[in-house]
């Protein structure tokens, strides 16, 4: 199951009570996360419509019109979390005042959270001149967080693991951008980009592209085979994956993603891009 944002807030205080300061991306992670923490307490655990797994489930669990958003609270949700990456413009550039500010307009529509919810081009008037659409996807996928993450944990449970195997998330169709083997057997799992969802998945087969060929995929390991890198010349996608088998303490698997940025870095010069 999905790691609990006050367990990552704990992780973090932690480590920075042993390090005396956290490095500047873990600072701002722990305050999108506190926010983050606070906004889904407020929420609660929400009601979906059934209670058992869809017979011979096709698709995600969940889609747009399924989500009982507050756009009250979603869009103060969102001003909050656009100040939090303003204070960093050294790790995401400028942050636009019109964003963050107490007269600042409303950008988290409907029209525009179902574009970002559906992959599809967010409307116009969203993306300006001085807005970095990218920068500016983040910002909406961090402020639906909380909502997410709970609408994972509550519906997670129903997913047939064993029949699902596919490349998106089974609970709101994401894609993944990270991944573990399991201590037990070493079997490889997904982990959803948007929503934290873990699903199990082929250890032979390319998330992204579904190519079984095994002469375009391999992967890449450190010394101490904790961590793997592995790729597809395929597609020329990567994935993160942590084996847990090697795994000395407690992992939070969400925070993993920040604490390996260098294998981030060293996909991208070797010509491979993320997809999650």
């Amino acid at each position: 199951m999905p790691a609990g944002l006050d367990s990552i807030i704990r992780k973090l205080e932690e480590q920075e009570r042993k390090e005396g300061k956290l490095p500047q991306v873990l600072e701002f992670y722990r305050e999108l996360v506190q926010i983050q923490s606070r906004v889904g307490k407020r929420l609660g655990a929400p009601n979906p419509s059934f209670t058992d797994t869809p017979a011979g489930q096709e698709r995600p669990l969940i889609g747009f019109e399924d989500l009982n958003l507050d756009w009250s609270l979603l869009n103060k949700t969102f001003k909050e979390v656009a100040a939090t990456f303003a204070r960093y413009p050294e790790l995401f550039g400028q942050v636009p005042e019109h964003l963050t500010g107490a007269a600042a307009r409303q950008p988290v529509t409907e029209e525009t959270v179902k574009a970002w919810f559906n992959g599809t081009e967010l409307p116009p008037d969203t993306v300006t001149a001085d807005v970095n659409e990218a920068l500016l996807r983040e910002i909406i996928h961090a402020s639906l967080k909380p909502y997410l993450l709970g609408y994972s944990t509550a519906l997670l449970k129903l997913v047939n693991q064993e029949n699902w195997r596919r490349g998106y998330c089974p609970v709101c169709g994401g894609i993944a951008d990270f991944g573990f083997l399991d201590a037990e057997r070493g079997s490889r799992w997904l982990v959803c980009s948007r929503c934290d969802a873990e699903w199990l998945f082929q250890r032979l087969q390319c998330p992204y592209c579904g190519t079984t060929d095994q002469n375009t995929l391999s992967y890449f390991t450190d010394d101490e085979g904790l961590y793997r890198l592995y790729v597809c010349e395929q597609c020329k996608h990567y994935l993160k994956i942590i084996d847990l088998r090697q795994a000395k303490s407690g992992v939070l698997i969400p925070l993993e993603r920040l604490l390996t940025l260098d294998m981030d870095k060293q996909a991208r010069e070797h010509g491979y891009s993320p997809l999650g």
